[in-house]
């Protein structure tokens, strides 16, 4: 069981705020099911939370009882000052800014959920995890992953009625962070949102203090699966490479005009040769001695795994996927 609660705050009396709600409202429906449809968060969405009792008893609520993940994902306003940084409210005042995100932490590293996700899209989120009464020091429990859209000192930017931050998140977890298996973990969300903001722009800040794989959403695999698991068979060693011949090549027949050699293509090769064509356009094999499959193929030369490939062949042989 999964569950996020996401919020959006536009509605700030004396600072409103325009494209809170866009990126609450599509995290919500992005979040709710994976690529091919199928339910993956159990989403409560609220928007202009009206004040920090509300918001504070929505938090303690997500993180009560037990399950397989929490997500709790914020837009709005942060604020920070000698005492910490807080979340923001639109009932804020001086030193009731709203919820402070030191309680939130605490919050999620008592969950009994096992694995806790915070994401924030606000001024000053790097300021999460890091509580004051630490002296800056990080105290993550177990199974809590922190992802931010600045450092503490930093803004969180909006553009065109979006913030910087979730317009990358959302990238992201449409497929631009997923591994070959269709999996977007935090980490990869925030490799992807980290490589794509340059030295100059806000930082995202990644934390984490995790001992499993944790999968947020579920994007497309590159390839299908059973045509990855294949990879096994076509290399029973690793290190070995896979000898090509011209009846790998579906065009070198004589139905296609133009000159064909011997070996003629044989339908089992072919089938053989497309699968491994789709391994090499996501990098797990290479042809050996040739710039292409092609001419692997019609030059009689051969294929092998590289050091990626190799990684995905020991996960197969090991029945990990």
């Amino acid at each position: 069981m999964k569950r996020a609660l996401v919020v959006g705050i536009n509605n700030y009396p004396s600072c409103p705020l325009r494209g809170c709600i866009n990126d609450a409202k599509e995290f919500s429906e992005t979040i709710g099911s994976n690529d091919d449809g199928s339910p993956n968060f159990d989403v409560k969405y609220a928007e202009d939370v009206p004040n920090k009792a509300t918001l504070k008893g929505l938090i303690v609520d997500l993180f009560s009882g037990a399950c397989d993940t929490s997500l709790f994902y914020f837009s709005g306003h942060g604020f920070i000052n000698e005492l910490g940084g807080y979340i923001v409210t639109p009932d804020y005042g001086k030193y009731d800014e709203g919820v402070s995100m030191d309680e939130i932490l605490t919050l999620a590293n008592n969950s009994k959920a096992q694995d806790k996700i915070i994401i924030l899209d606000c001024c000053h989120s790097g300021a999460f995890g890091s509580p004051k009464i630490t002296g800056h020091n990080a105290h993550i429990s177990e199974g809590v992953s922190i992802l931010t859209a600045s450092r503490e000192d930093e803004p969180s930017l909006e553009i065109a009625g979006h913030g910087v931050f979730t317009s990358l998140l959302l990238d992201a977890l449409r497929g631009g962070a997923a591994d070959i298996r269709g999996h977007i973990t935090p980490g990869s969300i925030y490799s992807y949102i980290d490589q794509a903001l340059g030295a100059w722009d806000q930082r995202p800040v990644f934390k984490t203090n995790i001992t499993r794989f944790t999968s947020i959403r579920k994007a497309r695999p590159s390839v299908p699966l059973e045509t990855l698991r294949k990879i096994v068979e076509y290399f029973p060693n690793p290190k070995q490479e896979f000898p090509l011949d011209p009846s790998y090549e579906d065009t070198n027949t004589e139905e296609v005009k133009h000159e064909i050699v011997e070996p003629y293509a044989k339908e089992e090769n072919v089938r053989v040769f497309k699968n491994l064509q789709k391994l090499q356009s996501i990098g797990l094999v290479v042809p050996v001695n040739a710039d292409y499959m092609y001419f692997a193929a019609m030059n009689s030369k051969s294929c092998r795994l590289t050091a990626l490939g190799y990684h995905y062949w020991r996960l197969v042989h090991d029945k990990r996927i």
